[in-house]
């Protein structure tokens, strides 16, 4: 495993984590999960990522008791949530001092730990000012609920808004944005952050979705072949994603990909997140699995890295149909 500063903070979290996001009490079950999070745990991944949204909290209480249970010593991993959806009535949801304190002490029952090394803000909520988001957050850092908080989805102006508005209150500002990431949404992390990555902002990113929803392991290239995260009910909008006439267009891209992954000696899923990795501005790529095999596949990608020459790098924006500039390639 390989270890990265998480953008100008001093924190190491490893290249390659783990996500519980779908999988965790909704495709898989809680003996499934423990021998995931095991098999992560013993290849280096020190990142265990969550939030109160996914399967309506009952995700973190997988992990939670996982944890529990595990014993792992505290100082070896880093464990997360985000806040914004966490009901359906007032105040159970969005960013107010309210909601966000609240859903942190959840957080906190339902993960069993005293404090969470990061907490995201889910999406940005034109509901709320700001600088009250930023103080309750700066406020938890300070209590010691919380080590670094950060964003998810945010626009880089609001992120900038943040970190200035932290600065005139003499708060703690925002370390880092979760943003999606992969080779068919690349636009905010290549260029619309590309400001932020420098003093005195230095933002860290951990990117979710690498494989584009699976799409980026071939397996959808005849269709859906069921039991997979579009087939679930909750997730129509993601499958609505998956027939449209821009999928049809990925989907033979895909195909491509993957003839040239075969000709470096990889796998599509190896190639795909290899490529995310080789952005020096990604601190951590969050994965997922449902199997303990897919684990030990993904985590097969840092030895890919080596693969992604600028020649082979130049290939694939050609494949994909160029898109940003890859920083740093």
């Amino acid at each position: 495993m390989q270890y990265r500063r998480l953008g100008r903070s001093g924190l190491q979290v490893s290249a390659l984590s783990f996500g519980a996001w779908v999988t965790f009490a909704q495709q898989i079950s809680k003996e499934t999960a423990a021998e995931l999070m095991t098999a992560c745990y013993d290849a280096g991944v020190n990142f265990f990522d969550n939030a109160e949204a996914y399967a309506a909290g009952k995700a973190e209480e997988v992990m939670g008791e996982i944890l529990a249970k595990k014993g792992w010593d505290r100082t070896t991993y880093l464990v997360s949530s985000k806040v914004f959806w966490g009901g359906d009535k007032p105040n159970q949801q969005g960013l107010s001092r309210k909601h966000v304190m609240e859903a942190c002490h959840a957080a906190l029952r339902r993960l069993r730990v005293d404090y969470l090394d990061l907490y995201f803000c889910h999406r940005p909520d034109p509901e709320t000012p700001i600088e009250e988001t930023v103080r309750a957050m700066s406020d938890l850092v300070r209590a010691g609920k919380v080590l670094y908080w950060g964003t998810s989805e945010w626009s880089a102006a609001d992120i900038r808004q943040a970190c200035e508005m932290a600065r005139e209150l003499g708060a703690v500002p925002p370390t880092m944005e979760q943003p999606q990431y992969n080779l068919f949404h690349r636009e905010r992390v290549e260029q619309e952050y590309a400001p932020l990555y420098e003093p005195p902002i230095g933002l860290g990113t951990t990117i979710w979705s690498p494989l584009a929803s699976g799409l980026l392991t071939g397996k959808y290239n005849a269709g859906d072949p069921g039991g997979t995260r579009i087939s679930l009910p909750d997730y129509g909008w993601l499958r609505e994603q998956f027939t449209n006439e821009e999928a049809r267009r990925r989907l033979g891209v895909v195909r491509e990909l993957g003839g040239l992954a075969t000709k470096l000696g990889l796998t599509l899923p190896r190639l795909s997140l290899a490529w995310c990795l080789s952005n020096p501005h990604v601190s951590t790529v969050i994965t997922g699995a449902s199997r303990v095999e897919q684990v030990r596949e993904n985590m097969q990608a840092l030895d890919a890295l080596p693969k992604l020459t600028p020649e082979v790098l130049v290939r694939i924006d050609a494949l994909v149909g160029g898109g940003a500039p890859k920083l740093g390639s």
